[in-house]
C-alpha cells in the first residue's frame, strides 16, 4: 500500500498531529455539524468556471483525504450533479492506474537497496521500531468489528501500511508513522473521497485524467537534505512517544478536519494551522540551531508544495480549457488548492 496524495494532504495530514502538553490550554474543539435539514444547508467546496456561449462551463471541487461515507452526505447536490454532468473529471494524480502506484511505490524507495538499519542513528533506529511494535501489538484493538467484518485483519493491515518499512526513504517512514494512528487505522477499508470520485467516473465511463505527475509529487519529498529529514522524523517520533506516554496530546485531529469540512470552514485549517506538515515543530522551546532547521523546512515545502505546485497546475487546468472549449471538465484537487487556484 502506498500514500496517495490528496495535493498536500499528505502534510496535513501530519499537521492534524500536532500536540500539546497535557494540561495546556487546548483550542475548543470544533462542534460536529448538524445534519443538513435542506440543500441550502449545505455547504459545497465548487466553484463555477464560466466560459463565453455556447460554451458550457467547467467545474473545480475541493475534496478531502478523509473516507468518503464521512463527508458524501454533508456534500450538495449541486456539486453531485456537476460531476455527474461532466464528461471529464480529472485529478491531481491518476489513481487508479496501475503504473501511478507502482510509481509512488518506487519513489518512495532508498537507493541501492539501502536500508533504515544502516543509515539512521543506531538511537533513532531502536526507537522507530520500538513505536512501529507498539502499533502492530495495538492495531487488533484498534480495528472494527466491521473492518473485521469485511475480511481486514491486523497483520494484513499493518503489513499493507507498513510493510517493507526499512527500504523507505526516512521522510516516508515519518509520513507512515503519522499515518498509524488509531483513527487513522479505523478508517481502512473506505476509499478516500478522491479515490471515490475516481471509482465512479471510471464506472461511469467519464473521460478521466490528471494534471501531475507522479515525480512532481515525490521529487519535493525527496528534496529534504539527510539532516533535515532526520530532524523531522526525530520530532515526529517524540510527538508520538509523548502521546504514548500521556505526557503530551493531540490538539487537532482527522475529525476535526471532518468537521471543518462538512461545515464548510476549511480556511480555519489552512490559514490558522498552516500548511506544512513540519510547521508545528517552530516553537520558542526548540533550540535556536534546531528553530532555524523547523524554519527551512516550512519554507521550502512551502514554496515547492503550495506556490510552485499551484501555479504549475492552474497553468495546466487553463490549457485544458482553452484547448477544449466545448467540454464540460469537473476538476477534483485537495480543498486547500481549490481554494488558493480561485486567486493563483
Amino acid at each position: 500500500m502506498v500514500f496517495l496524495p490528496g495535493l498536500s494532504w499528505l502534510f496535513l495530514c501530519a499537521l492534524l498531529q500536532t500536540t500539546a502538553p497535557r494540561g495546556a490550554r487546548r483550542p475548543d474543539r470544533p462542534r460536529q455539524c448538524d445534519a443538513p435539514k435542506s440543500q441550502s444547508d449545505m455547504n459545497s467546496f465548487l466553484w463555477r468556471v464560466k466560459r463565453g456561449p455556447p460554451h458550457p462551463p467547467s467545474y473545480l471541487f475541493g475534496t478531502i483525504h478523509v473516507p468518503y461515507t464521512r463527508v458524501w452526505g454533508f456534500i450538495p447536490n449541486s456539486s453531485k450533479q456537476a460531476f455527474h454532468s461532466s464528461n471529464n473529471v480529472f485529478f491531481e494524480l491518476d489513481l487508479t492506474d496501475p503504473l501511478t502506484i507502482s510509481k509512488l511505490t518506487s519513489c518512495q524507495l532508498l537507493p541501492h537497496g539501502e536500508n533504515l538499519q544502516t543509515l539512521l542513528p543506531p538511537d533513532l533506529y531502536r526507537r522507530l521500531k520500538r513505536h512501529l511494535d507498539y502499533v502492530k501489538h495495538m492495531m487488533p484493538y484498534w480495528m472494527t468489528a466491521d473492518q473485521r467484518g469485511r475480511g481486514l485483519y491486523a497483520d494484513y493491515l499493518f503489513n499493507a501500511i507498513a510493510g517493507n518499512w526499512e527500504r523507505k526513504r526516512p521522510v516516508w517512514v515519518m509520513l507512515m508513522v503519522n499515518s498509524l494512528t488509531e483513527w487513522d487505522v479505523r478508517s481502512r477499508g473506505t476509499p478516500v473521497l478522491d479515490l471515490f470520485l475516481a471509482q465512479e467516473a471510471e464506472r461511469m465511463g467519464k473521460t478521466t485524467g490528471a494534471v501531475e505527475q507522479v515525480e512532481e509529487q515525490c521529487h519535493p519529498l525527496n528534496g529534504l537534505n539527510f539532516s533535515q529529514v532526520l530532524f523531522a522524523l526525530n520530532q515526529t517520533l517524540l510527538q508520538h512517544e509523548g502521546v504514548r506516554a500521556g505526557s503530551l496530546q493531540g490538539s487537532y485531529t482527522t475529525e476535526d478536519l471532518i468537521t471543518h469540512y462538512n461545515c464548510g470552514d476549511l480556511s480555519s485549517i489552512i490559514f490558522n494551522h498552516d500548511t506544512s506538515q513540519l510547521s508545528h515543530f517552530i516553537n520558542s522551546s526548540l533550540p535556536a540551531h534546531d528553530r532555524l532547521t523547523a524554519q527551512q523546512i516550512d519554507s521550502y515545502f512551502r514554496q515547492e508544495l503550495i506556490y510552485k505546485r499551484n501555479e504549475r497546475m492552474a497553468r495546466r487546468v487553463s490549457a485544458l480549457l482553452q484547448r477544449n472549449p466545448n467540454q464540460t471538465y469537473f476538476f477534483a484537487f485537495g480543498a486547500d488548492l481549490s481554494y488558493f487556484c480561485m486567486w493563483s
